[in-house]
């Protein structure tokens, strides 16, 4: 009986739903790259050898990225929003249902392209649907609101990274395994169908366990509780103190966005081309190597938690954010030279601490507002990446198909910059903090000396 208690208890937890969709998302990522691979290769012409024939794929294949991509990111900016609302007002589950069956349709689609051989450009109204019930965008934020709601503001980052870690643990089960899903297929449905079908279950699975098992609980999220000075003095003192401390949050808050939108671009403007310069000579991988390359990146997830769990013991979270972010510019700095396989994977293991940087800025972001405000921040922070996209993936892609002849990993190098220069607003938010206390205990002896006057 207990451990049948246990176990709903557990199902009614928001991890079983992440590790759900993550496997489901692993599985489709690889599925997808590799179906567009294939599409990209029987629409252009000339020998498999062939130099002009090899750049034609990779421009067919990040064009293809690009609109996919721009869509993946600007249909959910309104959908996400009013999601957001919705879960503030206390409808805490529709920004993770909704999304879902956005989710379960564009699964059903590609399915549908495999299967009909209908174009790939089919998947465009695919990730549109997706898009429009939410997306990535809506769902993230919805969780990491459950997670900030039943959390303290000590360990909110901790327990953010442990969330992550799931989420990438359960993409690297997936990704080691897609590869060899995708080469099963049954009589003429062709390869990818039975990848594909597994992946659509996953969430359909999430879907339901979201409608009817998920269940949210909200924990003391206040770190401390303050004792107020006594006295009409120390009132408007307080007043005082939390004007200036709204307009420090503010500053703070713009600086974290311009750190983690900084940041975002480079690392997903690096990501969206990585997809198509894994298929390019000299690597040009099949639908296994394509897995454990995925995989690699989601081994990530695991380093970074055990960084934060190490580090976060004796350095602030704006240190940390600054030791994942010069882990990433490192990298990929190395993966713009890399002509082999094993180098791909050296590349990899400089970026330990690559995802480090996203949680712990959400972590900063929920800490300057209040619990009200918890779903709105962060969906508006996971928005305006999908607003710088509209700038850097269209950039991104034509700076890589412009460079392919002389340096094909120039955008990983502009990516390492742009990480570098993310670093700045974020160092002063990390000296704004370590100040804030001071001024504290300066600004409350100030109070205490006016009391004694007016006493006097």
């Amino acid at each position: 009986m207990g451990t049948r208690t246990t176990l709903l208890a557990l199902c009614r937890r928001i991890e079983p739903l992440i590790v759900l969709q993550q496997l489901g998302s692993a599985l489709f990522d690889t599925a997808l790259q590799m179906v567009v691979k294939d599409s990209c290769s029987n629409s252009t012409d000339g020998g498999p050898n062939s130099t002009s024939t090899m750049d034609s794929r990779q421009r067919a294949m990040s064009d293809f990225y690009m609109t996919y991509n721009l869509l993946a990111k600007l249909t959910p900016i309104v959908p996400a929003i009013i999601l957001a609302k919705l879960g503030d007002r206390g409808w805490r589950k529709a920004p993770i249902i909704a999304p879902l069956v956005g989710y379960v349709v564009s699964r059903l689609v590609l399915l549908l392209v495999i299967v009909l051989r209908w174009p790939i450009q089919v998947m465009w109204i695919g990730v549109s649907l997706q898009g429009f019930s939410g997306g990535f965008s809506a769902i993230w934020a919805g969780v990491m609101t459950i997670v900030s709601l039943g959390s303290t503001e000590q360990r909110r980052s901790m327990v953010m990274m442990r969330v992550e870690l799931l989420y990438g643990l359960a993409g690297l089960l997936g990704s080691l395994v897609s590869g060899h899903l995708f080469q099963l297929y049954g009589s003429s449905l062709g390869q990818g169908t039975v990848l594909v079908a597994v992946s659509l279950l996953l969430y359909g699975l999430c879907l339901l366990a979201a409608v009817w098992l998920l269940e949210v609980s909200v924990g003391d999220s206040k770190s401390e509780v303050t004792t107020p000075l006594i006295g009409k003095s120390s009132e408007v003192g307080e007043e005082v103190a939390a004007a200036g401390g709204i307009r420090g949050n503010r500053v703070n808050i713009g600086l974290l966005f311009a750190g983690g939108v900084m940041y975002d671009v480079a690392v997903a403007g690096a990501v969206e081309i990585l997809v198509s310069f894994q298929m390019k000579e000299p690597l040009n991988w099949n639908a296994k190597q394509v897995g454990y390359g995925n995989a690699s990146g989601f081994l990530i997830f695991l380093t970074s938690f055990l960084g934060v769990l190490v580090m976060s013991r004796c350095i602030s979270d704006s240190s940390l954010i600054i030791i994942g972010m010069l882990s990433f510019a490192s990298g990929i700095y190395f993966m713009a030279f890399v002509t082999e396989t094993y180098m791909f994977y050296l590349a990899r293991s400089l970026m330990l601490f690559a995802l480090i940087p996203t949680p712990t800025i959400r972590s900063m972001l929920s800490q300057q507002v209040t619990g009200s405000s918890y779903g709105i921040t962060l969906t508006s922070f996971q928005l305006s990446f999908k607003v710088a996209s509209l700038a850097y993936t269209p950039a991104y892609t034509k700076i890589y198909q412009h460079t392919l002849d002389w340096l094909p990993g120039f955008v990983f190098l502009l990516s390492s910059f742009i990480t570098v220069l993310a670093t700045i607003p974020i160092s002063i938010v990390g000296c704004r903090l370590s100040l804030k206390p001071a001024y504290r205990r300066i600004e409350a002896s100030g109070h205490r000396r006016q009391e004694c006057k007016l006493i006097g």
